[in-house]
């Protein structure tokens, strides 16, 4: 963040002491490392909330791309099941219908007609 070598260091110290003195210098200093700390905690809390708002962010993108997924997935899903409905269906009500006009047809023969002929063995 800033960059102070051991030499700058050194220089603000001795104005420190020279500017507070003796006496208030090391409550001065304990005071100023507290609002250090809680600055950088406080720097470190910003850092973590934009962190989590961020993978939320990209949460939400996945969510919204999969739901799509499952919606065009359904979709094509359901397409498919109507056309082999429809190509099964089609031929299946034309057999019903021909089983219901066999069935008609049947219902007008006489009843020797219904049962197949048998031939009798002669016996030996």
């Amino acid at each position: 963040m800033f960059d102070i070598g051991l030499s700058e260091l050194m220089v603000i110290g001795i104005v420190a002491l020279i500017v507070i003195g003796p006496e208030r210098l090391p409550r001065v200093a304990r005071t100023l490392g507290h609002l250090l700390g809680r600055a950088q905690r406080y720097v470190n809390d910003v850092k973590s909330d934009i962190n989590r708002e961020i993978q939320l962010d990209e949460l939400k993108k996945l969510q919204t791309q999969v739901t799509d997924s499952a919606r065009e997935l359904e979709s094509s899903v359901r397409k498919e099941y109507e056309s082999a409905r429809g190509a099964i269906e089609a031929p299946a009500q034309e057999a019903a219908a021909e089983v219901q006009s066999a069935a008609k047809l049947a219902e007008g023969l006489p009843a020797s007609a219904h049962q197949p002929e048998t031939q009798t063995k002669p016996s030996a």
